[in-house]
């Protein structure tokens, strides 16, 4: 998958553990999250997850990316292809940096990724939020994702499973 073409606007590219102090940057300023999603953010726990991976899938699978405005980390996003079926993608974290929250930014990049997977043969994104976070829940159903019935627990917290068709 070329990731140049999630976006026209920003430069994308994938992340590296050397890329940990600015993506901590870009993180730690959205306390919100981490309320509802604890652990709080380090840059040790920002390169496990560049590495993490769900059952059966491997790091090519995976696309640690961020997105730039000139030398500006604007977003993150961890996107995970053909899961959890062939036909679906998983963004298994998304954040943009304060600074550019509430002016469309986020939601733009969404719009270009959703108008971008269908040609790499993808139908559908599939996304988890934490109930009960009311910014999280708001932002992914301005953008087109809905409910899917199925929730999870993990040790702190309840995930809300929701997709969008493309």
């Amino acid at each position: 998958m070329d990731i140049t073409a999630l976006s026209a606007r920003y430069r994308v590219r994938r992340l590296t553990p050397d890329d940990a102090p600015l993506v901590y940057a870009l993180c730690r300023e959205n306390s919100l999250y981490y309320q509802y999603c604890p652990p709080f953010v380090t840059e040790e726990g920002i390169i496990g997850d560049m590495a993490a991976l769900p059952p059966r899938k491997t790091l090519s699978d995976k696309y640690y990316v961020g997105y730039f405005d000139g030398e500006k980390l604007v977003a993150v996003m961890d996107l995970i292809v053909s899961f959890p079926d062939e036909s679906t993608a998983f963004i298994g974290f998304f954040m943009t940096d304060v600074s550019v929250q509430h002016a469309g930014i986020g939601s733009g990049i969404i719009d270009e990724l959703c108008a971008a997977m269908p040609s790499f043969g993808y139908k559908s994104i599939r996304l988890g939020w934490v109930k009960g976070n009311p910014q999280a829940e708001s932002f992914w159903h301005k953008n087109g994702f809905t409910e899917t019935g199925v929730t999870y627990d993990t040790d702190h917290y309840t995930v809300v499973v929701a997709q969008r068709n493309l």
